[in-house]
């Protein structure tokens, strides 16, 4: 047992060595995230959400599905930019580390090794996603979209829904020689389910037979886990699904990383 706690701590001081590197390097390039990490989602629900909202909400005075459009909007443009800050943080600064600047090459020539810098990965993003969220639920706050005790049971919701993406699509450039299949990642899937997996509208008003390809995708289940804190309705059934489901995104996702990082940092 006492070996096993060292072997436990050893490896949280690893881990936390990659995300200091990555810290260090944020306080230099935290100015050029401000808009896309902070700003842009605000202006978006402000524009969307009040802006647009006030028409929507003139046209249908029973609300969507019972609320405000800007109170059914906010939960899923939270779960929605922590979805895509996630990804970004997964992909461009990943494909760096390997193939770029070759940094994650020098971390294994240390005594770290290829799941301490893929773990350490993803628990910069787990950083990265709490900052932005914190933001973005003072705002739903102050826009009068939610109250303080449901946006505290939101955070967790959001930092879940960006492991569940990040998690997977970190061994995805870890693999890849150029940068197009990315843009490829962002135009044909992200987008896709940022615009159909119920964070503008319900997905009831899709056809059948996209209404279940949306409830595939993660970015629905945290829509819907979110959404159900936020307006006070959640099934307490389908939050163990939508948390589970997840749940298993950023778990499986971490041990196929830890494969790719393993196979492409010992080339």
């Amino acid at each position: 047992p006492e070996a096993h706690r060292v072997k436990v701590r050893a490896t949280l001081r690893s881990v936390l060595r990659v995300v200091e590197h990555h810290a260090f390097v944020y306080r230099r390039t935290w100015r050029g995230t401000v808009f896309s990490t902070f700003l842009n989602p605000i202006l978006f629900l402000a524009a969307i959400g009040v802006g647009l909202g006030s028409f929507v909400d003139g046209a249908n005075p029973a609300g969507v599905e019972g609320v405000s459009y800007v109170m059914f909007l906010a939960p899923g443009i939270l779960v929605a930019t922590a979805m895509n800050t996630a990804t970004f943080e997964s992909t461009y600064p990943v494909m760096a580390g390997i193939r770029w600047l070759k940094t994650y090459v020098a971390m294994i020539l240390s005594p770290l090794d290829a799941r301490h810098v893929a773990t350490g990965q993803l628990a910069w993003v787990a950083v990265r996603l709490t900052l932005g969220a914190i933001v973005f639920l003072a705002v739903m706050v102050a826009f009068g979209a939610t109250d303080v005790p449901h946006a505290i049971l939101m955070l967790p919701v959001a930092i879940l829904t960006g492991l569940a993406f990040a998690a997977p699509i970190q061994a995805f450039p870890a693999a890849q020689k150029k940068d197009a299949p990315i843009a490829a990642l962002f135009r044909f899937v992200i987008m896709p389910m940022y615009i159909f997996s119920g964070t503008f509208f319900p997905i009831s008003q899709l056809p059948d037979l996209l209404q279940i390809v949306a409830m595939l995708t993660p970015l629905w289940h945290a829509v819907a886990l979110a959404r159900g804190i936020a307006l006070d309705m959640l099934d307490p059934a389908l939050a163990v699904v939508n948390a589970a489901y997840l749940t298993a995104f950023a778990v499986v996702g971490l041990l196929v990383s830890y494969r790719t990082f393993q196979r492409k940092l010992a080339e």
